[in-house]
């Protein structure tokens, strides 16, 4: 197998890609606990350096992906349960030809983040997924929330909801515009990106790909400080790139934990987005 010449990311990020795509599906060979191909088989699969080989497992290594035991080569790491970083499980859910992301949080902000890389990669052609369907249930602002909050007595601060208020607005609207760019240039045949808020503090996030994968973290609480039209405000406030997901995937085996958690998951947020949920007021 070759490269793509194309391709104008480092060889070693394309063995990379390859080789998570082929875990994260589940491949023949690519199943939890499965050796893989040793070094130098790797790098004849593939046509490429041992070296370039070795820095595409250490890719691999950090993402949680694999582990490697001294003298007896890597193997596919159990992901259930762990730990994981979204990324590299968005750009693999974007190679489907239809793609369907729900998120249920704060403000969408690591979503908007996660999106872009995939996102670029279908205006340049080399992804082409039919459709794209996501939606985002977020937090009511316009009515006093548990976070965030004052620390001095827990009070609430209409400066602060407003504040979260234009976050969250930035990021689905960032994601919005994003994903409907590619309907407009005809990269995809639909695109819709649904908003929709909640009387609920987020105090977790969900994500769920393709009715097939599923990510949660808690939110730490902090305390912290800022500075908003002049006035600061020490609150307690949501921490977002301090969770950690952890990663549940469905399998052949409806029983199975990683299928029930993505079920319960998707009817949790289906169930929220058909009741109580409704679209933002202005």
């Amino acid at each position: 197998m070759s490269l793509d010449p194309d391709d104008p990311r480092p060889p070693y990020q394309q063995v990379s890609s390859s080789l998570r795509a082929a875990i994260l599906t589940k491949k023949e060979g690519f199943e939890a606990g499965d050796k893989l191909p040793s070094g130098p088989e790797l790098a004849k699969h593939y046509g490429v350096a041992r070296g370039t080989v070795d820095k595409a497992l250490d890719l691999l290594r950090g993402e949680g992906l694999i582990v490697t035991r001294q003298g007896s080569g890597s193997f596919v790491r159990e992901r259930t349960e762990r730990p994981v970083g979204l990324r590299p499980h968005i750009e693999t859910a974007f190679a489907q030809p239809h793609v369907t992301i729900d998120f249920a949080g704060f403000s969408s902000e690591t979503l908007y983040n996660a999106m872009q890389e995939p996102l670029d990669k279908i205006r340049s052609g080399r992804l082409a997924p039919e459709s794209i369907a996501v939606r985002l249930l977020l937090p009511d602002t316009s009515a006093p929330m548990a976070v965030p909050v004052l620390v001095d007595g827990l009070r609430d601060e209409v400066a602060l909801r407003d504040r979260a208020r234009n976050i969250a607005l930035t990021n689905a609207g960032g994601i919005a515009h994003s994903v409907g760019v590619l309907a407009e240039l005809g990269l995809v045949q639909s695109a819709t990106v649904e908003v929709k808020v909640h009387r609920a503090s987020s105090l977790f996030k969900l994500y769920i790909l393709n009715r097939s994968e599923a990510f949660f973290g808690f939110y730490p609480l902090r305390e912290r400080s800022v500075t908003v039209e002049g006035d600061s405000h020490t609150f307690y406030d949501v921490t977002g790139k301090d969770t950690t997901l952890f990663h549940h995937s469905a399998g052949p085996d409806d029983a199975s934990l990683g299928s029930q958690y993505v079920q319960q998951s998707q009817t949790w947020f289906d169930s929220v987005w058909s009741t109580i949920a409704y679209e933002r007021q202005p």
